[in-house]
C-alpha cells in the first residue's frame, strides 16, 4: 500500500521545486550583469546540487508498503511442495572477515523453519583459505546439536553469537551445555587463525584430513585448483536427534594469475554454476559472510510473495531490508543506511522496483540465465537426481568452478552476476530491470549486519563549493543582503532541505544527535570517498588505471573499538583520502574567523552573513576534523603529515582564488 506520507511529499517537492527555479533564475541574472566568475561558480554549484534533489525526490513519490501474512500460506501450497532454497555465502580473507562471523550467519539459515530436504547453503571461499574450511567443518559438528536445539525450543534469534551475547537471552535447559559446545568451536577455530596452523588433536575424521591435505605450498589465495568440499548432505548426515541436516558444501573457485576473477560477481557466478550440479534449486538467496538472519521465518515470507498467483509473473528477487547491530549511540559515522532501507528502497518498490542491496535478496534462479547453459547439467529446470558426494557430480562441480570454464561463454555479461563494476549487485539488478524482471521491497527486518567501527568514509554523495568561504577570505561578498527580498529564498532552501530530513528522523523515532552525525558524514564522504571515486572512475575512463579491490576488514582493535563506543572519529591512517575534507575544514575556519573580523569591522553582518553562516556551519560539522589536527594525542589522531598537506593546499588555494574574486 502507498504510505501515508507520499502527499506531502509530493505537495513540498512541487513548493521546494519553485524555490530551486527562482533561485537558478537568480544566480542566470547575476551572470548577465556580472563580469566575474562567481555567478558561473555558484550557477554550476546550485545546478548539481539541484539535479541531486530532483532526482532523489522519485523515491519520495510512491513509498509503497507491503505487508504478508505467513500463516495464510498453507492456503497456496503445501509445505512438501516448497521449491528448493540454496543459499549463497560469500567469504575472502580469514583475517579480514573471520570464521567464525561467517560460520554464525550460515548456522542462522541452516536453521531455518524450512523443509529440510529442500535447503542446501553454498559457502564461498575467495581467499582460499584452509582455516575457513576447518571452520565449517567444526560448524558441521556444532550444527548437529544447534538446529535441533532452536527447533525444539523455537529460537527466534538462531544466530549462536546473537542467541548466547543477547542481553536478555532465552534460558532453556540445554542451553548452558549447547553454550559450552559453542565457545569450544570458538576457541579452536580461534587458536587455528591465531597460531597459523591446525593441530592434529582438532582433525576427527579420515576425510577432514584428506580435504585439508589439498592445501601444499604451492597452494595460494592467488594461485590454486577448485575446491569443492561437502560436509553434510541431506539423507546421509543426521543430527544428534536422527533427523536430517541441510546441504553444507564449501567452494573454493580455481584462481590463476593469467585468468580474470571478476570479484565477487565471479564468485557467485561459480555458487550459480556448482549449485546447479548439485540441488539447482529454483530459488537463490545471497548473503554477505557478516550477515546473519534474524527471522526463521524469512524464507516464508520471501513464500509469500513467490507464490502469490496475483503478483506479476516477471517478479525475479524480493529485497529484504537490513538491520546493523554494533553502532555506536549516536551513529557518529551514520553507518546504519537509513536513506537506503527506509526512503530509497520503499520509494523505488512504488516505481520500477528496488535495487539489489548485495546481501537479503530472494531470486528466482531463472532471472541468472539469458538462455539454457551450455552445460546440460546446468538447465534450469533440471531436476538432480544423483547424490551430491557421487563421483560424477563432483567432478562437473571440479569442472565448472575452474578459471578457464567462462572462457567463450555468456557469463558475466548475458548470464549470471555482471562483471565490469565493483558494485555488481546494482549492476545486476539494474539489468534484470532493464531486461524485463520486476523486484519488489519487503518491509519485514529479515537480516542483520554485525558492524565493526572503521572509517566515517562510506555511501553518500555531496560536493561543497568553496566559493562563498574564498571570496569571504578576499572580502567579497556574493550573497544577497539581509535586507535584500533574496535572502529569504536562501533561508527557505536551507530550512527545507534539512527540515525535511529532519523530520524524517524524528518520526522514524531517531534522536537529534544521530540526525546531526548523519547530515555530517554526509557532508564529509563528499569530500572523500566519492571524491576519490570519481577520480578513479575518469581515470579508468580514460585507460589510465583499472578498479582495485580491498576485503573491508571485519577486525577492529581494542582501542579503536574504545574510541568508536565514546563517539571519537578515527583519523588515524596517513591516506590521501582525508586531503580534500582538511583542506575545506581548513579553509572554512580561516574563511569563518575573516569573516567575523570584517564584521567587526564594519560593525555589521548585513554584507557577509550568509557566507559567514555557511563556513560556520561546516566549522561546526568539522569539529571533530580540528580535534583530530590539534588536541588528540591517541593512535585515531591525523597524521601529521596530512595536516601540513593540508595546510599547504590550502594557503595556495587562496592566492589562487584571488584571480577570479
Amino acid at each position: 500500500m502507498l504510505m501515508p506520507r507520499a502527499g506531502i511529499n509530493r505537495a513540498f517537492a512541487l513548493l521546494y521545486s519553485c524555490a530551486i527555479l527562482a533561485l537558478l533564475y537568480h544566480h542566470f541574472i547575476d551572470l548577465l550583469q556580472s563580469t566575474s566568475m562567481v555567478p558561473i561558480f555558484l550557477l554550476l554549484a546550485d545546478s548539481i546540487l539541484a539535479f541531486m534533489w530532483v532526482t532523489a525526490q522519485a523515491f519520495r513519490m510512491y513509498p509503497t508498503h507491503r505487508q504478508v501474512f505467513i500463516e495464510h500460506l498453507e492456503h497456496y501450497v503445501k509445505e512438501s511442495d516448497y521449491p528448493g532454497l540454496d543459499v549463497f555465502i560469500c567469504t575472502a580473507d580469514p583475517y579480514k572477515e573471520p570464521p567464525m562471523g561467517v560460520v554464525n550467519t550460515a548456522l542462522s539459515v541452516m536453521a531455518y523453519d524450512y523443509p529440510i530436504e529442500k535447503l542446501s547453503v553454498y559457502v564461498s571461499d575467495d581467499g582460499g583459505s584452509k582455516f575457513t574450511l576447518f571452520a565449517f567443518m567444526e560448524a558441521a559438528r556444532f550444527a548437529a546439536h544447534w538446529l535441533p536445539y532452536c527447533r525444539k525450543n523455537k529460537v527466534v534469534e538462531r544466530c549462536p553469537k546473537a542467541h548466547f551475547g543477547s542481553s536478555n537471552p532465552s534460558s532453556f535447559p540445554e542451553t548452558d551445555q549447547i553454550k559450552t559446545m559453542y565457545e569450544s568451536m570458538r576457541v579452536r577455530v580461534e587458536n587455528v587463525i591465531k597460531r597459523g596452523s591446525i593441530s592434529h588433536d582438532y582433525i576427527t575424521k579420515q576425510g577432514e584430513s584428506e580435504a585439508l591435505s589439498r592445501w601444499t605450498d604451492g597452494f595460494t589465495p592467488q594461485n590454486h585448483p577448485p575446491v569443492v568440499q561437502v560436509l553434510l548432505e541431506y539423507g546421509k548426515d543426521n543430527d544428534a536427534t536422527g533427523h536430517g541436516m541441510p546441504n553444507l558444501v564449501y567452494i573454493s573457485r580455481e584462481k590463476g594469475t593469467d585468468s580474470p576473477h571478476n570479484f565477487k560477481a565471479g564468485a557467485l557466478n561459480v555458487l550459480l554454476r556448482v549449485s546447479a550440479t548439485m540441488t539447482n534449486a529454483p530459488l537463490i538467496l545471497t548473503l554477505d559472510s557478516d550477515m546473519y538472519s534474524n527471522d526463521p521465518q524469512t524464507p516464508l515470507r520471501a513464500l509469500c510473495y513467490l507464490l502469490d498467483p496475483s503478483m506479476d509473473p516477471k517478479l525475479g528477487y524480493i529485497q529484504f531490508p537490513q538491520v546493523f547491530h554494533g553502532i555506536n549511540k549516536n551513529d557518529i559515522y551514520g553507518g546504519e543506511m537509513r536513506h537506503v532501507f527506509e526512503v530509497h528502497m520503499p520509494g523505488m518498490d512504488g516505481l520500477a522496483g528496488p535495487i539489489h542491496a548485495g546481501s537479503g535478496g530472494f531470486f528466482r534462479r531463472r532471472v541468472f540465465y539469458g538462455c539454457p547453459s551450455e552445460t546440460p547439467e546446468m538447465n534450469q529446470g533440471r531436476q538432480v537426481s544423483h547424490s551430491i558426494k557421487s563421483r560424477e557430480v563432483l567432478a562437473m562441480a571440479h569442472h565448472v568452478a575452474g578459471c578457464k570454464y567462462e572462457n567463450q561463454t555468456k557469463w558475466g555479461r548475458k548470464m549470471g552476476f555482471r562483471y565490469g563494476t565493483l558494485v555488481e549487485d546494482l549492476y545486476t539488478s539494474c539489468l534484470m530491470q532493464c531486461e524485463g524482471w520486476k523486484s519488489i521491497y519487503s518491509s519485514f527486518q529479515g537480516y542483520v549486519l554485525l558492524i565493526i567501527p572503521s572509517g566515517p568514509f562510506g555511501d553518500s554523495v555531496h560536493h561543497l563549493c568553496l566559493s562563498p568561504q574564498l571570496a569571504l577570505l578576499n572580502s567579497v561578498s556574493i550573497f544577497p543582503k539581509i535586507s535584500d527580498p533574496w535572502f529569504l529564498l536562501y533561508v527557505v532552501l536551507f530550512l527545507g532541505a534539512y527540515g525535511q530530513d529532519y523530520l524524517e528522523f524524528l518520526l522514524s523515532g531517531r534522536p537529534t544527535q544521530r540526525w546531526w552525525n548523519h547530515q555530517r558524514a554526509w557532508m564529509m564522504r563528499g569530500l572523500s570517498s566519492f571524491t576519490f571515486g570519481l577520480v578513479e572512475y575518469l581515470l579508468k575512463y580514460v585507460g589510465i588505471s583499472t578498479f582495485g579491490f580491498n576485503v573491508t576488514s571485519k577486525v577492529a582493535e581494542e582501542e579503536q573499538s574504545k574510541r568508536y563506543q565514546k563517539g571519537i572519529f578515527e583519523f588515524g591512517v596517513p591516506s590521501p583520502i582525508f586531503l580534500p575534507l582538511t583542506t575545506a575544514a581548513i579553509i572554512n575556519l580561516v574563511a569563518f574567523l575573516s569573516g567575523f573580523a570584517q564584521a567587526c569591522r564594519q560593525r555589521s553582518l548585513e554584507d557577509v552573513f550568509l557566507q559567514m553562516f555557511l563556513a560556520g556551519f561546516a566549522v561546526v560539522n568539522c569539529c571533530p576534523v580540528y580535534e583530530a589536527m590539534a588536541w588528540r594525542r591517541d593512535q585515531g589522531k591525523l597524521p601529521l603529515k596530512i595536516t601540513v598537506i593540508s595546510v599547504v593546499l590550502a594557503w595556495a588555494l587562496y592566492p589562487a582564488s584571488s584571480m577570479a574574486f
